[in-house]
């Protein structure tokens, strides 16, 4: 696992575990046990067996460690946290407006479970009954998508406008919002971090954290939460995902839902969830390499996959600064000789933390700067200046 190295419990140098039984069988039989001699290799073979019965006790170990654990074993230690299990996979929800051909004197049913499609290979079916009132022509349900995942997301308002199951007097629908919420299983790492963040959620006082715990628990595909309080009694909370963009309104409304709820949230919060400010920069850079080393056509998809890590990284953050520092570390990494970075500029981002005086209370003059920012990518031009002696 990527997060951290493991733990070394029991020594595991070859070198040193031979050596130790060689000087315990020439004690014993009171002989030197030569290279290669059969009493040497059998030594050899016994040696590889304690290694790798060494290996495995390293390896277990580990895995009783939440931070180091690996899969099912991280799983089963989840029951030490609040968060007890690995969320599955979610499914991404819309509002749908189902029409028909005229008002009716009584009310038409919108069953529950009406499927309704993109027009190609993704379907949404409706959470609840719903009745079209009397005299109305439409009526609105949500519909979550038939394939957990983050497949059904992005669906823009619009392109949802296929029925499968037909009710009486049906004659079109759309979808009325953008299609989110959906998210993959957490990864290990991923889930880690969710349980180390739910023991915020052992306190009852409306902490900072636990309104960051429940809101990633909403979608795996939560990157980063900033909750904070400008005025007494209201709490805002911006949310940002993991592709950099800001939180969709099916997204949003879940993120309300769960720290808006009366065994969440303080009686005297009153709850907001908002979108963040985007600051938008462009990456115009020029890379030279050394002569004679890689050719430009051999490092341009490795400097592009840096760039696209880059990106990733400063949109991954809320309040992140703009930092070219960190485009120039991360393609010379891969063996370029230097870098002339002309966009962006260093550019400092707010972070949406309300500062306070001594008292505690919220400094006026601060209350404009409490919306956080993100960095967003509005254009790249990344060009080879070729080769240069050392």
């Amino acid at each position: 696992m990527s997060r951290n190295p493991l733990y070394q419990f029991v020594d595991t140098d070859t070198t040193k575990l031979e050596a130790a039984l060689v000087d315990a069988y020439e004690a014993i039989v009171g002989h030197s046990a030569q290279p290669s001699s059969p009493e040497r290799i059998f030594i050899a073979w016994v040696a590889s067996i304690i290694l790798q019965e060494r290996v495995y006790l390293n390896h277990a170990g580990n895995q009783n460690i939440p931070s180091r654990a690996e899969g099912a074993n991280l799983d089963a230690l989840g029951e030490l946290f609040y968060q007890h299990t690995r969320p599955a996979a979610t499914s991404s929800t819309v509002t749908m407006r189902f029409n028909i051909s005229e008002a009716q004197t009584s009310a038409v049913l919108i069953p529950k479970g009406t499927r309704v499609s993109n027009g190609q290979n993704m379907f949404w079916a409706t959470v609840e009954d719903r009745y079209i009132a009397a005299g109305r022509t439409y009526g609105d349900v949500t519909a979550e998508c038939m394939t957990a995942g983050t497949a059904g997301n992005g669906y823009l308002a619009g392109q949802i406008t296929t029925i499968v199951d037909v009710f009486d007097y049906y004659t079109s629908c759309t979808n009325l919002t953008e299609s989110g919420g959906g998210s993959d299983a957490p990864t290990d790492d991923e889930f880690y971090e969710q349980l180390r963040q739910s023991e915020d959620n052992y306190s009852t006082a409306g902490p900072k954290g636990g309104y960051i715990a429940k809101a990633k628990a909403v979608s795996n595909d939560i990157a980063d939460v900033l909750p904070n309080s400008p005025t007494p009694g209201e709490v805002r909370i911006y949310v940002l995902m993991e592709d950099g963009t800001i939180a969709g309104q099916e997204v949003k409304n879940a993120v309300l839902a769960a720290c808006n709820a009366d065994e969440t949230r303080p009686l005297t919060d009153h709850v907001l969830v908002e979108d963040p400010e985007t600051v938008e920069y462009d990456i115009d850079a020029t890379y030279y390499l050394n002569r004679g080393g890689p050719s430009a056509a051999d490092v341009q998809s490795e400097v592009n996959a840096a760039v696209d890590a880059y990106v990733k990284w400063q949109a991954g953050k809320l309040g992140r600064d703009i930092n070219p520092s960190e485009l120039t570390r991360r393609m010379m990494v891969i063996g370029v000789k230097r870098v002339v970075i002309r966009s962006p500029v260093y550019t400092e981002l707010r972070s949406g933390n309300v500062a306070t005086d001594a008292s505690g209370r919220v400094a006026l003059a601060d209350l404009t700067d409490t919306v956080p920012q993100v960095g967003k990518l509005r254009g790249r031009t990344v060009t080879s200046g070729g080769y240069e002696d050392e």
